[in-house]
């Protein structure tokens, strides 16, 4: 994106227009709009070997196998039994597999549009969701198989080897993923469907924090774009040396769906797949494989700041931490365990395809409690909730991004839609954002989660990064608690370290000595542990669930 002759070049706002440009170089996109994701990814050059390792038993998967596995994937879905078209929904319900990618790759090709799903939702959960979906097909594990709603019609492929255990008896099993990707590639198949940038990849379900979840339509397009962004980034085709990455985030979720089912295999890196986050299995993979890069949400970082001794990292020179915003005590207290080791950051959204700003280095990263600058090809405007007038630098309001990898929109929902995107492209993030004199991003909250007291506006998170100052506390959550004479005052939630026994009017005491009195936590409740989903974000609304159920 060129840089407007009246943006600043420090910050990167242009008073002319209210908006925020990228101070990071553009990417190019390809200007071939006849080009899908998976054509794009397998037409990039780099000296890379292996595409991916699994984790439990070290069997490596090369680029070439890969590509020739995806092809005849698709081949074979193309075909009878499966008859997989452009514009059918392919479902993906599975932990993290070597045979993730190969499946939404596979699909992708035929202009089918992929949709996740956690394996951890209730069969009813995911009922609901190939209600409104309506895929023909379905890549599961035979653990997962019983959780699919037998009232859908649906064929079913296994993401196992075809020379395991006898398959269950069901008839919508129609054959095991190595069986369709050892098919003889079909170079004909090329001529059916075309699929284009404008084309639907995915359809992925919003985690519903603050509403009823929804499907979040990207297109090919919007895939290129982030792949593209990925690979500047890490700068990996820059270099000769491969870089390995330890795939410990859920590919079900974007961040993990666009780095680990998509971006990295374009540009030469080696894939480690951990199926199930455990800290020793993880730490055994970093040291028996030479991870260099570890993308994680902060629940994890959180777990290797707490360890009593600083963990065995063997190779690893970069950590990537996204899906919540890190307190400026866990980034120091994570350089001061692991001085060798850079932590990076990311913010992004299902409806932004991933990363909107990101920190690419430490000096970046010494910015504290920045999400970073924003990315390449990004437009931005920080926007005042009520007059919806664009705000300057270091004034707070909405977070609109503008960029190539926005959302086409939420699926069969036209009204969210239009509450969501502009005409003009603008995606309402929801996010309470600034962005400062050098052009960092800054999330102060959501816009939706702000607490109400007496007129008064609180932010959650501010009360939270300060609960996890306090050396007695390992998580905190804070959640608004609804009062009749005040509208709601701030309730803690809180993770007390082995041991303590702080007291909730100890905490109360803690923030009260700290803030505002408007900002003081007024209610206090000791738990296990906070809720949170993939992407380490809390779900404040199962709290504050809890909390009113007692009232």
């Amino acid at each position: 994106m060129a840089q407007s002759e009246t943006a600043d070049t420090r910050s990167g706002y242009c008073a002319a227009t209210g908006s925020f440009r990228s101070k990071r170089a553009a990417v190019p996109l390809p200007v071939d709009r006849d080009v899908d994701v998976v054509t794009f990814l397998a037409s990039r050059r780099h000296s890379g070997v292996v595409a991916l390792i699994d984790a439990a038993t070290g069997r490596r998967t090369t680029f070439g196998e890969l590509w020739r596995a995806v092809a005849g994937a698709a081949t074979a879905l193309a075909s009878a039994p499966f008859s997989l078209r452009k514009g059918h929904v392919a479902l993906i319900l599975s932990p993290n597999s070597v045979h993730f990618p190969v499946a939404a790759l596979a699909a992708m090709s035929l202009g089918a549009v992929v949709t996740t799903a956690n394996p951890l939702n209730t069969a009813a959960e995911i009922a609901k969701q190939v209600a409104d979906a309506r895929p023909v097909l379905a890549f599961t594990t035979r653990e997962l198989l019983p959780k699919l709603p037998r009232d859908h019609p649906l064929r079913v492929v296994l993401l196992e080897s075809a020379a395991g255990d006898p398959l269950p008896a069901d008839p919508r099993i129609a054959a095991t993923i190595e069986e369709i990707s050892a098919t003889p590639p079909d170079p004909a198949r090329r001529r059916g469907d075309r699929v284009t940038q404008d084309d639907q990849a995915t359809l992925l379900y919003s985690s519903g924090t603050t509403g009823p979840s929804k499907g979040v339509v990207s297109t090919h397009r919007n895939l290129i774009s982030m792949v593209q962004i990925v690979m500047t980034r890490f700068r990996l085709e820059e270099s000769d040396s491969t870089e390995t990455f330890l795939c410990t985030v859920p590919m079900f979720h974007v961040y993990g769906l666009v780095a680990f089912a998509t971006g990295l295999l374009g540009c030469g890196a080696t894939i480690v797949v951990l199926s199930k986050f455990e800290l020793p299995e993880m730490l055994r993979c970093i040291n028996a494989y030479g991870v260099t890069y570890l993308p994680l949400v902060p629940p994890i970082l959180v777990a290797m700041v707490a360890h009593p001794k600083p963990l065995p990292l063997g190779q690893l020179r970069k950590v990537l931490s996204g899906g919540a915003p890190l307190s400026k005590e866990l980034i120091e207290g994570f350089k001061e365990k692991y001085p060798q080791v850079e932590i990076l950051q990311g913010y992004g959204l299902t409806e932004s395809t991933a990363i909107g700003a990101s920190t690419d280095s430490a000096e970046e990263s010494r910015q504290y409690g920045t999400a970073g600058l924003l990315s390449p090809n990004t437009e931005a405007k920080i926007v005042d909730p009520e007059t919806a007038e664009a705000l300057p630098v270091n004034r707070t309001g909405e977070l609109w991004i503008k960029g190539p990898y926005v959302m086409k929109g939420y699926f069969k929902n036209t009204e969210a839609t239009k509450a969501t995107v502009t005409p003009e492209g603008w995606l309402k993030t929801g996010d309470l954002c600034y962005i400062d004199e050098d052009g960092y991003l800054f999330v102060v909250d959501r816009l939706k989660e702000l607490i109400k007291y007496k007129g008064y506006q609180v932010p959650p998170a501010e009360l939270e990064a300060l609960l996890l100052t306090h050396p007695e506390i390992t998580d905190a959550a804070v959640i608004p608690f609804p009062d009749k004479e005040v509208g709601q005052f701030p309730m803690a939630y809180i993770v007390r370290k082995n041991g303590s026994n702080l007291s909730a009017h100890e905490v109360m005491e803690f923030v009260a000595k700290q803030v505002a009195p408007y900002k003081k936590v007024r209610k206090v409740a000791f738990v296990t542990d906070i809720p949170k989903n993939a992407s380490g974000k809390i779900l404040r609304k199962d709290l504050i669930k809890l909390a009113t159920s007692k009232l």
